[in-house]
């Protein structure tokens, strides 16, 4: 198996540049990279996923979303009762 040296690494990057642009190259290493990780973690027998900050970050942005919500509903149930209080027109 030929090794991969410096130079090679530079042409195939370049390459990949070229194909897939500046926007899309990020996006397309980080999907490798998942890729590879999954692949070893699946040979290794383990799993992490609960380890990737990319998975669990939306779980914590969507805790923190619902938490404002609920927040949000309280404040709104709040005002409704101080309209009533004063007579306003109901909403």
């Amino acid at each position: 198996m030929p090794n991969i040296g410096p130079l090679e690494l530079i042409v195939v990057l370049i390459i990949a540049l070229i194909v897939l642009g500046p926007k899309r190259l990020p996006e397309v290493g980080r999907s490798v990279g998942r890729g590879m990780r999954e692949f070893k973690g699946a040979i290794a027998g383990e799993r992490d996923e609960q380890d990737d900050p990319e998975k669990t970050a939306p779980d914590e942005e969507r805790e923190r979303l619902s938490e404002e919500w609920a927040k949000l509903a309280q404040e709104r149930e709040r005002l409704a009762r101080e309209r009533e209080k004063l007579g306003g027109p109901p909403g």
